[in-house]
């Protein structure tokens, strides 16, 4: 692994079967939708799957992907800070004094070596003290999810043995279960090396990144989102520091389109797809570019 940070430009091809990628809490928790019906997976929602990966120290992810790590730099460890439930309060006593920022301290710190997520994503908690040359944009940016095509949304009753509410719907959730039938999501992801000195960002850190995006669903699976796919995971390496060519002609060269004469209509299988296998000769020659799905 080298120890230069490369800019990236990625692009995940998510399919998502029966499963409620990310609920919307302000819609009783019905899968994101815009107004022509296309649907949503937030930045938020899926670098949260990477952080949880990475908080069971005693899982096989974690445990496989920091076996095969090498160059972290001394003092490094892979802690998630903006973990589920976190007390800002500790938070900022953990980061000292924002008031008596000093840039080459703080990169030197504990609290940078310690938190993989703020040194790769940035840092919310550090919007607080307001100090000036507090980083809260870290190098790898997610961007918002979007289907190809509208989805349809398919809403059952949950039930259960024992009653809800006493004496109303025993056993049963009136329309709790909410699920796409079909989509598939394009999600398009950067990694912006210019940031990294400020940051403490390390080449380790982007490793890190590119191992564990595979199994950010596999291995985070639950009854509402039993079945969303990754079925392609774009990783282009440009070959030059200020980038090898537009995002967007790399972007929109691995974008499924939607077979038919409608673009927006509902899908029900990945069949419906017409999904790039790879990039085309002129672009081919700007990046590295790797499927991190492939075997």
């Amino acid at each position: 692994m080298s120890n230069a940070i490369k800019r990236v430009t990625g692009l995940l091809i998510i399919e998502v079967v029966n499963s409620n990628p990310n609920g919307n809490p302000d819609q009783e928790s019905d899968p994101r939708v815009r107004d022509n019906g296309q649907g949503e997976i937030s930045p938020v929602s899926f670098k949260r799957k990477l952080r949880d990966l990475m908080e069971l120290t005693e899982g096989p992810v974690y445990q496989t992907v920091i076996s095969n790590l090498n160059n972290v730099p001394n003092g490094y460890s892979f802690g998630i800070l903006e973990s589920r439930g976190r007390d800002r309060s500790a938070i900022s006593k953990e980061m000292g004094d924002k008031t008596k920022f000093e840039e080459e301290k703080f990169l030197n710190s504990d609290f940078v070596r310690k938190y993989w997520d703020g040194r790769l994503f940035g840092n919310t908690f550090l919007e607080d003290g307001g100090a000036k040359g507090y980083i809260k944009t870290g190098i790898a940016q997610f961007g918002m999810g979007l289907s190809i095509a509208s989805v349809l949304i398919q809403r059952h009753t949950n039930t259960n043995k024992s009653g809800v509410q006493e004496g109303k719907n025993q056993g049963m959730a009136p329309l709790a279960y909410r699920v796409v039938q079909h989509g598939v999501y394009v999600m398009p992801f950067f990694i912006n090396p210019s940031l990294a000195k400020k940051s403490g960002c390390a080449a380790c850190d982007v490793e890190v990144l590119k191992q564990l995006i595979p199994y950010a669903y596999d291995h985070t699976r639950s009854a509402i989102r039993p079945d969303v796919r990754i079925r392609h995971a774009w990783w282009m390496e440009h070959r030059k520091p200020l980038g090898s060519c537009p995002d967007h002609q790399l972007l929109d060269a691995l974008t499924p389109r939607r077979k038919g004469d409608d673009p927006l209509a509902p899908s029900s299988t990945w069949a419906d797809y017409m999904v790039p296998t790879k990039l085309p000769d002129h672009l081919k020659q700007k990046v590295d570019c790797i499927d991190l799905m492939a075997d």
